[in-house]
């Protein structure tokens, strides 16, 4: 009785936030439509973008109740290319609640309705990851957008995760920041209680966004919970030149993450439940 009253809570609680949730993107897709319609300079309006986008953002983890630790916070004028790990849409949002910066998404992304339409008037930049013979063209692109001043934030993983590791990097547009000769700046994005309590591995596929999981779905998983407590903490500056070689460049940051980042680890205590459950 006391556990289907608590599950009835946890679900109206998720409805409000949910609510609150379409209120600020909403007041996002007006303010950002007005700002690129009245905007006719694209840098001024991409700065524009990118501004409204870190006052959404921080609204957006008061509905989802998260809290962000920022360890060695970076000062607010600092060009570089801000590099970390990957786990899902609240990283993205910790790390834009935190200062302006532009966001190295995907083409598919782009297509994608709605989500492709918050990418636009949120001041993203595009890759087609499907199609590498574009890649020189997209790191021109890059290069552009950071001698234009602005700090840009690369996934070099090109995909979430699912917690476990820090997955690979991919080379080429890393080396962006050598050709536009500005720094790397690393980031570990850590989960460090959920529920007020230790991050376990059953919470995963609660924050995490990752594989061929639905948005929808993966974003009411979020709401269900109490609380979460997220840390992201800024590594040093990394200084690279444009014939370094891209394979050194990688690794050293990789590891740099890496060795910062703790994984979602089983226990083994779920897939006992599951045996359970299939026996009975």
């Amino acid at each position: 009785m006391i556990s289907n009253l608590i599950s009835i809570y946890k679900n109206i609680r998720a409805v409000l936030r949910f609510f609150m949730f379409i209120g600020v993107i909403l007041s996002f897709f007006v303010i950002s439509t007005v700002l690129s319609i009245t905007t006719l300079n694209p840098i001024k309006r991409r700065r524009r973008q990118i501004a409204t986008t870190t006052w959404v953002s921080r609204r957006i983890l008061t509905a989802f109740n998260v809290t962000l630790i920022c360890k060695n916070p970076i000062s607010a004028d600092e060009n570089s290319l801000v590099v970390g790990n990957h786990v899902g849409f609240i990283d993205i949002i910790c790390l834009q609640s935190i200062q302006p910066a532009v966001f190295v998404t995907s083409l598919e992304m782009k297509h994608t309705p709605v989500l492709g339409q918050i990418c636009d008037l949120g001041g993203c930049a595009y890759v087609d990851r499907k199609n590498r013979m574009k890649i020189q063209d997209e790191l021109k692109g890059m290069v552009d957008v950071l001698k234009e001043g602005f700090r840009v934030v690369l996934y070099a993983e090109s995909v979430a995760s699912n917690g476990e590791q820090v997955l690979p990097f991919k080379k080429t547009l890393i080396m962006s920041a050598g050709h536009a000769e500005r720094p790397i700046r690393p980031f570990v994005f850590n989960y460090r209680a959920v529920n007020d309590g230790k991050v376990e591995f059953k919470h995963r596929d609660a924050v995490c966004w990752y594989g061929d999981q639905s948005f929808g779905p993966a974003i009411w998983r979020s709401l269900q919970l109490d609380s979460v407590t997220c840390e992201i903490e800024f590594l040093p500056l990394v200084n690279i030149k444009a014939d370094d070689d891209r394979t050194t460049v990688t690794t050293m940051v990789h590891k740099m993450i890496a060795d910062k980042y703790v994984p979602f680890v089983s226990d083994g205590s779920e897939l006992n439940q599951n045996s359970l459950v299939h026996s009975t």
